[in-house]
């Protein structure tokens, strides 16, 4: 037969080639064409004449001729080659070279025997078969790939049990925001194991009413008390909930939001005191801070801060405000503040205590002005509310409120992250920022650059500065202490246990440090950095560098790493990355489209890490995305400020830094397709091991199945890691449960393999950190989440939900 006289279905096939002749004529122009821009750019030679080469195939195809399979066959060979010259054996950095061009291989090879010429050699129909065929296959493969997590490390070898740990509930309530002042989160229960976690049940559900929407964000980690859980809500409602059955016992309203409009609304912890219990503790003779009589009604004391600046201590028993405390329960914390712009300071973190001080500290609203609210952290007795200290970057060894007229030190490094409180040495470590506001500091002070982004080490009974530990040096990134510090004795070399300090960055170091002295206990390095920064700045020549800890983070960027479901935005993505200014870390801020890498958004955030005591490991979860920032002229900020309309403040769009010579732009660097344009995972969890300081395991952590391109939710769990917001808690059996993840899901890790053994699906996202407690009355373990809703997935909640074994 003729390959001009065929049968009806050899033209529907002929007819379907042309199709696809017209589909990969458009999709090479595409590639020539962005090819062209990136070569113009410096960028990779393969895009340029791959497209030209897949035009002149799709040309060929759509006029029926085999010699456009066949040109297809050869680019599409040369792509393999190229894919693993540039991305090796990674699947994701793969799927996204091959994948599209792979199904577009099938279909070529199927269409292939219907075309003009193939008749002429007999070998076309079974070649074309068995191309078919292995694509196929390999695109099976690849599905079945894809829903497997992305493992960095793989486990070796089971963990040993930590020298000296012993096994056994502790009996401590879970007081702070990582249960013990310490702030571990670990928690010493063992009755939900690796062996029962899958019959693991919801035990209570309790909604607040408070939902979180905006700029607010349930973040909170409820307290447990005896058997009483004390939850907080995005505007500092506090509820008092049975542990056994989440019957309201009280509520408290303190009516945050009455004539304010806050735009960052989270309670991510409260504070608990028990009076009587101090007394008991303090030593003989010591003075009290207040009449037996006057605190007989408040005897156990649950505080809370408020987006409004107050400070209010609240009777455990019943929620009423305790009269002897400040002005009838309440301290302003506005006082001594001086001008507050409603929404630019608020106490996020909730107050922490230090022996009987109150510690406070405050989020100060990102790039707003030189004159934004002071940093200052101050401390107040727990009975009366009286000032006890104020720790002012501006007045060095002044720790008094300020005088009449006066206030404590506008735009300092500002301290949102909760501190950690060590009792045996008496100090206070405070996590800091940096100085307002953020991406630009040639205004600051010398004393301001001293103590940002730092860890500081303060005397919690007078406020008496005792060390500082820097971890970025002028920083102009954001790279502002994300999470509390973490107090663990930590194995060393010769069998004894170091009292360290552990803090982790939005860089992705880890910083361990004797918390005696700030001295370094793992060894961290000065390293060069760029300094070719703006006129006016003052960039340090060198940065610190925690080497003798693993990095927790993307390496440095390539468009290589560049990534896109498709070579198609994959490509967008590579033009996207050489159109940005990158000069490794530490980027200097420009005036053009820079990257600040890692990202000021963190590779590791308010979450805060997990020791796993009875292995010494530590367990870390973190995001990896990559952004970019641009510095504006004043000018130019004036005339797009005017235009948009914008008229209060605000992290979005461009924000001021009024009283610097710039403004400043920040964004995600995603493809067409909303899709971040570095390769996957874009979030992991890792465990550590503190006796080697080497990673035992590092997988992809969280699905998109709540998301996807253009924001449309794909319902598949495809596990290639997605940014994690909310920590982890480690139990004494081997588990890690973990909500922080973009998809709805509590999860359950085996802590010796960092496989997920189980997970339970939420009404709505979560990014805060599970509660676990056993109830003293029924002896029942539980495992507590409050889900509001994540910071990337549309749906909000109310939600606190609790989990234990059936009966």
């Amino acid at each position: 037969m003729s390959d001009h006289s065929v049968p009806g279905g050899s033209r529907l096939v002929r007819t379907c080639a042309a199709v696809l002749g017209l589909v990969m004529t458009l999709i090479g122009l595409y590639l020539a064409y962005g090819g062209f821009q990136l070569l113009q750019l410096g960028g990779s030679w393969y895009y340029l004449p791959m497209g030209l080469l897949i035009v002149v195939s799709g040309v060929l195809m759509g006029l029926g001729q085999v010699r456009g399979a066949w040109l297809y066959g050869v680019g599409f060979a040369v792509t393999v080659v190229w894919s693993l010259f540039e991305a090796g054996l990674a699947f994701w950095p793969l799927a996204a070279r091959l994948g599209l061009l792979a199904v577009i291989g099938l279909l070529v090879a199927l269409v292939t025997p219907s075309l003009r010429g193939a008749a002429a050699c007999r070998h076309v129909k079974p070649a074309s078969r068995g191309v078919a065929g292995v694509l196929a296959l390999g695109l099976v493969a690849a599905l079945i790939t894809a829903f497997q997590p992305i493992w960095s490390v793989k486990p070796t070898a089971a963990p040993e049990l930590a020298q000296g740990y012993q096994p056994g509930d502790d009996g401590a309530n879970w007081t702070n925001y990582g249960r013990t002042p310490d702030g571990t989160q670990f928690a010493p229960l063992d009755q939900i194991t690796p062996d029962n976690v899958s019959k693991l049940k919801v035990a209570w559900t309790f909604r607040t009413g408070d939902f979180s929407y905006g700029g607010a964000e349930n973040q909170n980690t409820p307290l447990q008390i005896g058997n009483v859980v004390y939850a907080c809500t995005p505007t500092n409602q506090v509820f008092a909930l049975d542990a056994d059955s989440g019957k309201q016992l009280w509520h408290f309203d303190p009516k945050a939001n009455a004539g304010y409009s806050p735009t960052w609304q989270r309670c991510r912890s409260l504070a608990y005191y028990d009076v009587a219990q101090q007394a008991a503790q303090a030593a003989p003779g010591a003075p009290a801070s207040q009449p037996a009589a006057a605190a007989a009604a408040c005897q156990r004391r649950i505080y809370v801060t408020t987006a409004n600046l107050r400070l209010i201590a609240l009777d455990a028993q019943n929620g009423q405000p305790c009269e002897g405390f400040g002005q009838n329960g309440v301290v302003s914390l506005a006082e001594g503040m001086g001008e507050i712009i409603p929404g630019f300071y608020n106490p996020t973190a909730g107050p922490v205590l230090a022996g009987d001080r109150l510690i406070v500290g405050g989020w100060v609203m990102d790039n707003q002005s030189v004159d934004e609210p002071s940093g200052a952290v101050r401390a107040f007795d727990a009975v009366t509310g009286r000032l006890a200290w104020a720790w002012d970057v501006g007045r060095p060894g002044v720790t008094t409120a300020p005088g009449p007229g006066e206030h404590y030190t506008r735009g300092t490094p500002n301290t949102w992250a909760a501190p950690t409180y060590d009792a045996q040495l008496g100090l206070v470590y405070l996590p800091t920022g940096n100085g307002t506001p953020d991406m630009y500091g040639g205004h600051r002070t010398p004393e301001t650059d001293r103590v940002s982004s730092s860890i500081v080490a303060l005397d919690a009974r007078t406020g008496a500065e005792r060390w500082v530990f820097q971890t970025a040096h002028h920083d102009v990134w954001d790279y502002d202490l994300p999470s509390k510090p973490v107090l663990y004795d930590v194995p060393g070399d010769n069998g004894e246990r170091i009292p360290a300090l552990i803090q982790t960055t939005k860089r992705g170091e880890i910083f361990m440090i004797d918390r005696r002295d700030g001295k370094a206990i793992a060894e961290v390095v000065e390293k060069d950095v760029p300094t070719d920064g703006l006129p006016g700045e003052k960039l340090s020549p060198t940065q610190p560098y925690s080497v003798g800890m693993p990095q927790i983070r993307q390496g440095l960027l390539t468009e290589a790493g560049m990534w896109g479901i498709t070579p198609l935005d994959q490509l967008a993505c590579r033009i996207a990355f050489k159109q940005l200014e990158y000069k490794g870390d530490f980027t200097p801020p420009s005036t053009r489209w820079y990257i600040p890498h890692p990202s000021p958004f963190g590779t590791m955030n308010w979450g805060g890490i997990s020791i796993d005591k009875a292995h010494d490991y530590l367990i870390v979860n973190d995001m990896r995305i990559m952004m970019k920032a641009r510095l504006i002229p004043r000018d130019e900020v004036n005339k797009i400020t005017a235009q948009s309309g914008k008229t209060g403040p605000g992290v979005g769009g461009i924000v001021p830094m009024d009283g610097t010579p710039y403004g400043v732009s920040r964004a995600m660097v995603t493809s067409q397709l909303g899709v971040p344009c570095t390769d996957p995972p874009f979030g992991m969890m890792t465990a550590i091991d503190l006796k080697t300081r080497q990673i035992a395991w590092q997988r992809s952590m969280g699905t998109v199945e709540q998301l996807g391109p253009l924001g449309i939710k794909t319902g598949l769990p495809l596990p290639i890691g997605m940014p994690t917001l909310g920590g982890p808690v480690a139990t004494a059996s081997g588990l890690i449960f973990f909500t922080g993840t973009a998809d709805y899901y509590l999860r359950a890790i085996d802590v010796k393999t960092g496989k997920e053994i189980w997970k339970s699906p939420l009404p709505v996202g979560a990014q805060s950190t599970p509660l676990v407690y056993k109830s003293p009355e029924s002896g029942k373990q539980f495992v507590v989440v409050t889900a509001g809703g994540g910071r990337t997935a549309p749906d909000r909640g109310d939600y606190i939900i609790a989990y234990a074994l059936p009966d």
